[in-house]
């Protein structure tokens, strides 16, 4: 960690009183912590606008198996998209239903090609990327 630096904010009362109550739901030992994590959130959300700048993530899939071919559908997107996809999780979760994470990593806009790809196959009920960042660039 680099050299801490003190800041004052002014913040009205209710909402700080907010803030304390959700920042304790979530178990953070104190205020600071909680701040640089809102700063690192904005700081990687940031990072993504950029198309090259180099993420990790997940897609996360929800389908129903048995629409016809569409496991193969899915498998073959994914190795049109191996550069991206560093593993695969499958779950069966009812006789109908597949859940599928998918690990991803590589430049933003390329992550983001991948996920809508995946998301918006026919047979696919729901799907979300989540985007991250490996942590390098953040303290």
């Amino acid at each position: 960690m680099g050299v801490l630096s003190r800041i004052g904010v002014a913040i009205d009362e209710d909402l700080l009183d907010k803030f304390d109550r959700l920042i304790a739901q979530r178990g953070y030992t104190n205020r600071s912590e909680a701040f640089r994590d809102l700063i690192r959130d904005e700081l990687v959300e940031k990072a993504w606008e950029s198309p090259d700048s180099q993420v990790v993530g997940t897609v996360t899939l929800v389908y129903d198996h048995h629409v016809r071919l569409l496991n193969e559908k899915l498998t073959d997107i994914q190795h049109n998209f191996h550069r991206s996809i560093l593993s695969t999780l499958h779950v069966h979760l009812d006789h109908d239903h597949c859940l599928e994470v998918l690990v991803v990593r590589g430049k933003a806009a390329d992550v983001r090609r991948v996920a809508d790809t995946l998301i918006s196959t026919k047979g696919v009920k729901h799907g979300r990327l989540t985007i991250t960042t490996s942590g390098a660039d953040l303290k």
